[in-house]
């Protein structure tokens, strides 16, 4: 019983670091340093903050690690209400973790790029800042990929929090709602990349979804008699 909320905290615990680990790689260890369409200015502003740039990649690497840890405690929590439905969300995460640990290479090689090795000689600096673009731009395309594993994790984990009875309602639905939002996200910028800025801010008002859940397990936790009351009916 007082098992299952110490994982429930720890699950809390690891998606408040996520969220700021992942926060930090996208918005400060990346985006900040890209000028769209100009892959001088990228690339100067990357040799300029170089260790920003490689902070950055160390915390998507963080992420990676603690994405995997979550999944599995999150599989712990939801597997009394279903373990199929658990084990899809589970499966669809560990998707989306794998493609975040494969993204990490784009930003590696644009440090490659731009580390001055004499084997790059045989490219001209404006090549060499055209590629270090290409694979940033890669790096984005992912990110919209994952995006639509992770939109799958989001609306089973939905599902399962309505079906739970341990955890309230309120956050199965916006998990719901998040879950769309990153749809709408991945597939409109592949469809519609013309209105990016819409797409951005559908993506950002998902956030109350899963900081309200981290909060929820960090200081409530799991309805211990509820949870093993499912988890004696699933046996």
């Amino acid at each position: 019983m007082k098992s299952i909320n110490k994982t429930a905290r720890i699950a809390g615990t690891l998606y408040l670091l996520i969220a700021v680990c992942g926060g930090f790689a996208f918005f400060g260890g990346f985006e900040s340093l890209i000028i769209t369409g100009d892959a001088n200015a990228t690339a100067s502003n990357i040799l300029e903050s170089v260790f920003l740039f490689r902070i950055g990649a160390v915390a998507d690497s963080f992420v990676f690690l603690m994405e995997i840890i979550l999944t599995v405690l999150l599989f712990i929590l939801f597997k009394p209400v279903s373990k199929t439905y658990s084990s899809i969300a589970a499966l669809a995460r560990l998707a989306m973790t794998t493609m975040i640990g494969m993204n990490i290479l784009n930003k590696l090689i644009v440090l490659q790029l731009l580390s001055g090795s004499d084997y790059l000689s045989v490219f001209n600096q404006d090549q060499l800042n055209a590629l270090v673009l290409l694979f940033l731009n890669a790096y984005s395309y992912v990110s919209l990929i994952w995006g639509i594993f992770f939109s799958l994790h989001l609306l089973v984990i939905a599902y399962l929090i309505l079906k739970s009875t341990f955890f309230p309602k309120v956050l199965g639905f916006l998990f719901l709602f998040a879950s769309v939002g990153y749809f709408i996200d991945s597939i409109g910028y592949i469809l519609l990349p013309q209105f990016e800025e819409i797409y951005t801010m559908v993506v950002l008002s998902t956030i109350p979804a899963e900081l309200s859940f981290a909060l929820w397990l960090l200081i409530k936790g799991v309805n211990t008699n509820l949870w093993n009351k499912r988890k004696l009916e699933s046996n």
